[in-house]
């Protein structure tokens, strides 16, 4: 039986947490889908596509891992990619705090599919897509936060 999880985020810019916590995934599921959410909240650096082929790129390694686009409920995307569990990754307790309920809620409309919080590593417990935006937008060092491809694209976005 394969076992899939989906990975969901903003991913606006995938920073080298979300890479940690994909690369860890790779290695404990079959096959691990990371969907990229439109979050109507954020006001997007990147586009959909370039967040996608951004994401392959720095993915492409792994070849369980696999980059996908969902709109609409995330359990009802899970469902249709026959996903039992979808990765949370937490920073801190902050994250936690705001996961939980949502973690809750799918489990109400959807009972068969499991959430699972992964810590990222400590180097990157503070690092933020908003943060290394911020960074960026002040000519400051990313290359620390995000992979080299990430990096090369958001100072070409933010300094125009």
């Amino acid at each position: 039986m394969t076992k899939t999880a989906v990975f969901p985020g903003s991913f606006d810019p995938v920073t080298n947490g979300h890479v940690d916590i994909i690369e860890r995934c790779a290695k404990i599921f079959d096959h691990v889908v990371v969907a990229v959410l439109h979050n109507q909240a954020k006001s997007p650096l990147f586009s959909l596509e370039e967040k996608i082929e951004l994401l392959r790129s720095v993915t492409a390694e792994w070849s369980n891992v696999s980059v996908d686009a969902s709109k609409g409920l995330l359990v009802d995307y899970a469902k249709e990619r026959n996903a039992e569990v979808i990765i949370r990754g937490l920073r801190s307790v902050s994250d936690f705090e705001y996961e939980v309920p949502q973690a809750l809620m799918n489990r109400k409309l959807n009972n068969d599919i499991e959430t699972f919080f992964m810590m990222t590593k400590d180097e990157y417990s503070a690092v933020s897509s908003s943060l290394v935006k911020e960074i960026a937008k002040f000519n400051g060092d990313i290359s620390a936060f995000v992979p080299g491809i990430v990096s090369e694209k958001v100072y070409q976005k933010v300094n125009g």
